[in-house]
């Protein structure tokens, strides 16, 4: 054969080289993505089967999997709970749903919810939850759940209950600029007391309740960063029987900082938050204020109250801290026997009542 021709064959072969080997990753990894989806819809179908199974049925609408070539995304027309399982059934229904998850990262799971958010609940109430922008980020590792971030935009959360005296409906909103939750297992005590780490912000919070315990109509913003102990007793739902569990456990919330800016009052707070035999919350929170004057029509600017709370407050640490920005000490606030006190003080407010 001359050289000639053998020299035009080899050149020709280097051509078209490049294209057969794109053409073989191309089909060997669209073969790898059908796989994984294939994956995906076997994992729904198994969870779906598990929460039936718990008394959880969950329905995802016109469910379609797809984001071929890069991605894997879960889309549905809307998402049904219907939960039956303490014999009063709770129904939530919410819009169009799409979950994302990069092929370079599939440990990293982008969820987007379209609202409003509904409640059917025992008792003739309902519920109702709606914003302007909802996405939620759940990140996994090859040990388990790394970190679950949710924000929403222009949340307004409404719930309806019954009158007792003419069966109408009462409305209780509560509306914010912004909301923010953040969690994660604590790097110290996950392992010990299966603690994990909740960090909640909000921005521009209007809430009936707030306002007229400080007699301010003024939006607030609000940063709550808490360790939540035993907290793997909430990993199948939060119920009764999640509740009971937890509490016999000897769970609870310890809170490192309580943030609450509204107009010209200031409160910062720290304490531990449980469930008393009666199941109801319990604990002692250590509070200091500025630009407050009332709480439930108590007196707590510059009077008794602020002198109690310079005699019965935290640590002295804590009270110099306090002092250096420009904070009052309060005595400590108790949640005991279904009561609320601010030292010595029983609030007037309605008794807490049992979770469960």
């Amino acid at each position: 054969m001359p050289a000639a021709t053998t020299a035009r064959r080899t050149s020709r072969f280097w051509l078209y080289a490049p294209f057969v080997l794109l053409a073989l990753l191309a089909a060997g990894w669209s073969g790898l993505w059908v796989v994984a989806r294939g994956k995906v819809e076997q994992h729904l179908e198994a969870g779906i089967a598990r929460e039936a199974n718990a008394g959880r049925n969950w329905t995802c609408r016109d469910r379609s999997v797809g984001g071929y070539p890069f991605r894997i995304e879960v889309r549905c027309a809307g998402v049904t709970l219907v939960s039956s399982r303490w014999g009063d059934e709770v129904r939530l229904e919410a819009g169009p749903t799409v979950a994302v998850a990069q092929a370079s990262t599939p440990g990293h799971l982008i969820l987007q919810v379209a609202g409003p958010l509904t409640a059917t609940l025992p008792a003739g109430r309902n519920a109702d939850l709606a914003w302007s922008r909802f996405e939620a980020s759940l990140r996994l590792t090859t040990t388990g759940f790394e970190r679950l971030s949710v924000v929403l935009n222009d949340p307004v959360a409404t719930l309806r209950t019954p009158d007792q005296a003419d069966g109408s409906l009462r409305s209780e909103s509560m509306r914010s600029a912004l909301f923010e939750a953040h969690l994660r297992p604590n790097q110290q005590g996950f392992a010990s007391q299966q603690a994990f780490d909740v960090a909640l912000s909000t921005k521009g919070t209007v809430m009936a309740l707030l306002d007229g315990l400080l007699g301010d109509a003024a939006p607030g913003d609000l940063d709550v960063q808490a360790t939540v102990s035993q907290a793997l007793a909430f990993r199948r739902g939060f119920n009764h029987d999640a509740l009971e569990s937890w509490r016999a456990a000897g769970g609870g919330v310890e809170i490192t900082k309580l943030g609450l800016t509204k107009g010209t009052a200031r409160l910062d707070a720290s304490g531990r938050i449980g469930l008393d035999d009666a199941h109801r919350p319990a604990g002692q929170l250590d509070a200091a204020v500025a630009g407050i004057e009332r709480i439930a029509g108590i007196r707590v600017g510059g009077g008794l109250t602020a002198g109690l709370g310079a005699l019965l407050g935290g640590r002295s640490g804590a009270q110099k801290s306090n002092a250096a920005a420009g904070l009052t000490p309060l005595p400590p606030v108790v949640l005991r026997e279904g009561r609320v006190y601010l030292g010595p003080l029983r609030l007037p407010l309605q008794p807490l009542r049992p979770l469960y």
